[in-house]
C-alpha cells in the first residue's frame, strides 16, 4: 500500500486520473470570471463545498495551467490503500523543492 505523491504537468496524465475519480475541471466561483478562470480545482461528486466551484471545460483549466506554469501534485492511493482524492496545484518552483518527497510522471 502506497500514499506517494507524484508531479506531473501532463494533461492526459491529470485527466485521467481526474475522470477516475469522476473529478471534472473546475474554478473556485468567487474567481471565475469571463476573461480569468481564477483559483483552479478539480470538482468531485459529493463536495462538501457545493457552490463553490464552477464547471469549467478542460481546455479552459489546461490553458489556465499551462500560463501560470502550475504543476499538478497528486497521489493515486491513501496509505490504507484506497483511491485517493488528494491533489494540490502548486508553481513551478515549488515542484522542483519537492522532489526529494514526490516522482515526476
Amino acid at each position: 500500500m502506497s500514499s506517494e505523491r507524484y508531479l506531473t504537468r501532463d494533461h492526459a496524465t491529470i485527466r485521467e486520473w481526474a475522470e477516475e475519480r469522476d473529478g471534472t475541471p473546475s474554478a473556485v466561483s468567487a474567481t471565475h470570471a469571463k476573461d480569468d478562470a481564477g483559483i483552479l480545482r478539480i470538482d468531485f461528486p459529493d463536495y462538501t463545498g457545493e457552490g463553490a466551484l464552477e464547471a469549467i471545460t478542460w481546455d479552459e483549466w489546461f490553458d489556465t495551467f499551462d500560463d501560470r506554469d502550475l504543476v499538478f501534485l497528486f497521489q493515486e492511493e491513501t496509505a490504507e490503500g484506497e483511491l485517493s482524492n488528494f491533489n494540490k496545484l502548486i508553481t513551478a518552483d515549488t515542484a522542483a523543492g519537492a522532489e526529494d518527497e514526490a516522482e515526476w510522471r
